[in-house]
């Protein structure tokens, strides 16, 4: 089984379990530039070099000896439950790819068949009904989590808990685990505990988002995505995340975390 999703500075200084839609694009920068000292040209997602990652074969011993010795500070980042599959829809469901296609080709038209999804196009401005569409894609994504029909989960809507344990299950352990919503201090305290070649202030660091502006923008503030229905719904998928890193079921509009991580109770519940 190994690491997937986890990726390692080349100076093995840090260790990061990626968690889609939590920050991963930054921390990816970050990452390369403490060693290099420099950013990656490009999306960091798409670096083939410069930075270790479970899914190049080269990276995979480094990664497995470093992670399985506990050598390196070992981190992640989640993000509060309702933002992320939000902007899981307006990305990955509603906007159009860097590559100029949608997102995993016939899914869209899938949902609009199945599900009654309108996502409007770039013709017309990205003009439809975003609550309607939003809640109808929220019932697929929880038929996929729930009865894999009609297809797997995608990695960007699945359960940051999911992600995070493969980690603990194949023996790894985290030293932190921060909030997208205070990610300055989060990141920096990281940076302030490994031993990168390269110092870096994090507020110096440019916004890096590979899903900015090529989609519609929320038009609504957060709870306004979310009736009873939709709130079922989201408790139903996302139950354990908001359990274990403190976010607020009961308020969509409090995006912040209402106390730290407890990474005992982390470990101890997502590693059985």
């Amino acid at each position: 089984m190994g690491f997937p999703g986890t990726w390692m500075t080349e100076s093995e200084s840090m260790v990061y379990r990626v968690v889609p839609k939590c920050a991963c694009s930054s921390i990816g920068q970050i990452m390369f530039y403490s060693d290099h000292g420099r950013y990656f040209d490009g999306d960091i997602h798409d670096s083939t070099g410069g930075l270790h990652k479970w899914n190049q074969p080269d990276s995979q011993p480094l990664i497995e000896s470093n992670v399985t010795a506990h050598k390196a500070l070992t981190f992640t980042c989640v993000r509060n439950p309702y933002a992320r599959i939000l902007s899981s829809f307006f990305d990955k469901i509603a906007g159009i790819q860097r590559n100029g296609k949608r997102y995993r080709g016939n899914l869209v038209p899938q949902l609009m068949q199945r599900y009654g999804v309108d996502v409007g196009s770039p013709e017309n401005g990205f003009e439809f009904d975003q609550v309607a569409s939003f809640r109808r894609f929220l019932l697929f994504a929880r038929d996929t989590i729930r009865w894999r029909r009609p297809m797997e989960p995608d990695i960007h809507w699945s359960a940051m808990s999911g992600h995070i344990s493969t980690f603990i299950a194949n023996g790894g352990r985290y030293d932190q685990i921060f909030f997208t919503e205070k990610f300055d201090e989060g990141m920096q305290k990281v940076l302030d505990a490994a031993p990168t070649p390269v110092k870096l202030d994090v507020k110096d660091v440019p916004k890096f988002n590979e899903s900015e502006g090529h989609g519609p923008k929320r038009a609504h503030k957060v709870s306004a995505y979310f009736e009873d229905l939709s709130q079922h719904l989201v408790w139903e998928i996302y139950k354990k995340d908001f359990q274990l890193f403190r976010y607020d079921f009961d308020d969509p509009d409090n995006k912040l975390p209402k106390g730290e991580v407890d990474l005992d109770e982390v470990h101890a519940r997502l590693g059985r």
